[in-house]
C-alpha cells in the first residue's frame, strides 16, 4: 500500500478524496435503505407470513385469485358479445368510419371485410346472459358470472399486452399482480408457494408466455410467481438424492440458514431473508407436494366433471383441479395459462378447439368452489390479453384492443351481471369503459386493498400495480 507523505497532502488531494469517502458512505446508506424499504422487517412463519400491510384498507370481499388466462387473445364476438349487425354484414366492406385513423395490427392498408360470429348464442339462466353456442357449460353457470364486455387495452402485440395485462406496464422489472398481492397481503400457507402458475396448450393458436409475466420485478423475489409443471413431477427434485435421509437434509438446511442469518444481520439484504425462506420452504414442499398432486383422493364422479382423463396430464382440466386443491391449501395467487387463442386463420377449428379444452373445466372449477363454500372468498377471473377485430384476416381475426370481453365469478363481484357494451359492431368499448388499470384497481379493492396505497419505492420513486391511473369500478361489485 503506498501512503502520502505529509509533503504530498495538500487541499485538492485532502477535499477529492474526502469526496470519494463521503460519496461512497451515501451511496451504502442509500442503498440499505433501498433495501430495508422494500419489504418488512420481519415476516413470521406463523400462520403463513403477513405482507407489507398492517390490516386490509376495505373488507375484504376475496382472500384469493384464480386467475384463468386464456393467452392468444380469444374473440370476444364467439364468447360473449353477439353482434347481430355484424353477422348481417358479414362478408361485405367493414365501415371505414370505424376504422379511420385506428391502430391495427396486421391488417393496415388491406381491404376490410365484416366477419359475422361462426356460431349463434343462446341466453342463460334467470339473468339471461347471452354466451355463444360453443360454451354451453359456462353458458349453464351465467348466473354466477359478471360479465364485462366494454375491456380496453393499450397494447397490441401479445407479449406487451400480457406484461400491461399482468404488471401494469410494459416496462420491464414491474412486479406482476400477484407479486403485489403476496408482497401487500401476505400468504396464508407455509407449506406451498402463494403465487403458483401453471401451463397448458392447446393444438392451434399457440402463442408463447414468457416468465416475466409472473416476475416480482423490483419487489424482493420471494414474491414472484412460482411455474409449477403440468406434467411430470410439478416441481423438479422434489425428492431428495439417494442416500440423503430426512435428518441429515434438515441439518444442512438449518445449518445454511444459520450462515445466511449471519449475513443477513449484516446486510440487511432482503434477497438473503427471501433465500433463507425457501430453503425452508423448499423442504416443507417435499411433503405437501406429492400430497397436493396425488388426485387419488378425489372421485371418479370428480374427474369426469373437469373432464380429466389422466391426472397431471398436462391438460387445461388437469390445471383447474390443482387449481381447486392449491386455493384449499391457501396458495394466495394461482394462474392458469392456456395458450390456444390466437387465431389468425381458421377461427372455426380454432376456436371449437379451445372452447372444447376449456369449458367444461372453467365451468366445473366455478361450481366446485361454490359446492365447497369458497367461490364466496375466491375470486376467479377468465380473460385474454385482447380480443380480436370483427373484420377478417383470410379465415381468421386479428388482435384487437379498443373492446373485448372477460367475466369474473365469486369473490365479491355481481353475479348475473352484464356490465358495459360496445359498439353494434364490436369494434369498440362504448359504455361503462374498463382499462386495465381500472381491472386491476378493481381487483385489488375486492382483496381488501386499496390501489393507491400499496407501493414500493425504486430509485426514489412510489411505483405501484396500477400507476398513476386506475379507479374501482364499483358496480362490478357487489
Amino acid at each position: 500500500m503506498n501512503f502520502l507523505t505529509p509533503e504530498q497532502i495538500n487541499r485538492r488531494t485532502f477535499v477529492t478524496r474526502s469526496a470519494y469517502g463521503l460519496g461512497g458512505l451515501a451511496f451504502a446508506l442509500l442503498a440499505q435503505r433501498s433495501l430495508l424499504g422494500a419489504v418488512p422487517a420481519e415476516l413470521p412463519a406463523e400462520p403463513g407470513w403477513r405482507g407489507a400491510l398492517a390490516r386490509p384498507h376495505f373488507p375484504v370481499k376475496a382472500r384469493r385469485i384464480i386467475y384463468l388466462c386464456m393467452a392468444g387473445g380469444p374473440s370476444h364476438l364467439e364468447t360473449f358479445d353477439y353482434k347481430p349487425e355484424l353477422a348481417r354484414l358479414d362478408g361485405q366492406a367493414f365501415p371505414e368510419s370505424f376504422t379511420r385513423g385506428q391502430q391495427l395490427a396486421q391488417l393496415q392498408n388491406t381491404v376490410l371485410k365484416a366477419r359475422g360470429p361462426i356460431a349463434p348464442f343462446s341466453r342463460h339462466g334467470q339473468s339471461g346472459i347471452e354466451v355463444c353456442d360453443l360454451f354451453p357449460r359456462i353458458g349453464s353457470i351465467a348466473d354466477e358470472l359478471c360479465v364485462v364486455r366494454s375491456m380496453k387495452t393499450e397494447q397490441i402485440n401479445h407479449d406487451t399486452a400480457h406484461a400491461f395485462m399482468n404488471t401494469g406496464s410494459i416496462i420491464k422489472g414491474r412486479p406482476s399482480m400477484g407479486s403485489w398481492l403476496l408482497y401487500g397481503l401476505g400468504a396464508e400457507t407455509e407449506n406451498l408457494p402463494g403465487f403458483v402458475v401453471l401451463t397448458s396448450k392447446g393444438r392451434n393458436g399457440v402463442q408463447p408466455v414468457s416468465a416475466r409475466q409472473w416476475s416480482s420485478g423490483v419487489l424482493p423475489s420471494r414474491f414472484q410467481g412460482i411455474q409449477f409443471q403440468s406434467q411430470g413431477d410439478a416441481v423438479h427434485y422434489i425428492g431428495n438424492p439417494e442416500g440423503v435421509c430426512q435428518s441429515t437434509q434438515r441439518q444442512v438446511i438449518e445449518e445454511i440458514m444459520r450462515l445466511n442469518g449471519s449475513l443477513a444481520d449484516e446486510t440487511r439484504d432482503p434477497e438473503i431473508a427471501t433465500r433463507i425462506a425457501q430453503y425452508e420452504l423448499a423442504f416443507k414442499m417435499q411433503a405437501s407436494v406429492p400430497e397436493l398432486t396425488d388426485f387419488q383422493s378425489e372421485s371418479p364422479a370428480m374427474l369426469e366433471r373437469y373432464g380429466v382423463k389422466e391426472p397431471g396430464d398436462g391438460s387445461f382440466a388437469s390445471n383447474c383441479l390443482l387449481a381447486r386443491r392449491l386455493a384449499e391449501r391457501g396458495v394466495r395467487m394461482i394462474q392458469l395459462y392456456h395458450r390456444g387463442w390466437d387465431h389468425h386463420d381458421d377461427i372455426v377449428g380454432g376456436m371449437k378447439e379451445g372452447a372444447q379444452a376449456v369449458d367444461r373445466a372453467t365451468a366445473a372449477l366455478i361450481t366446485d368452489l361454490k359446492e365447497r363454500g369458497m367461490l364466496d372468498d375466491t375470486l376467479v377471473l377468465w380473460g385474454g390479453e385482447f380480443g380480436r377485430t370483427p373484420m377478417g384476416q383470410g379465415t381468421g381475426r386479428d388482435h384487437h384492443i379498443l373492446g373485448f370481453s372477460l367475466f369474473m365469478a365469486g369473490g365479491g363481484v355481481r353475479k348475473g351481471t352484464v356490465y358495459g357494451s360496445t359498439d353494434e359492431l364490436g369494434y369498440r368499448a362504448m359504455e361503462n369503459v374498463v382499462d386495465v388499470h381500472d381491472l386491476h384497481a378493481t381487483l385489488l379493492a375486492l382483496m381488501g386493498v386499496d390501489h393507491l396505497r400499496l407501493n414500493t419505492k425504486f430509485q426514489g420513486l412510489d411505483i405501484r400495480l396500477t400507476g398513476v391511473a386506475g379507479k374501482v369500478v364499483r358496480g362490478l361489485m357487489a
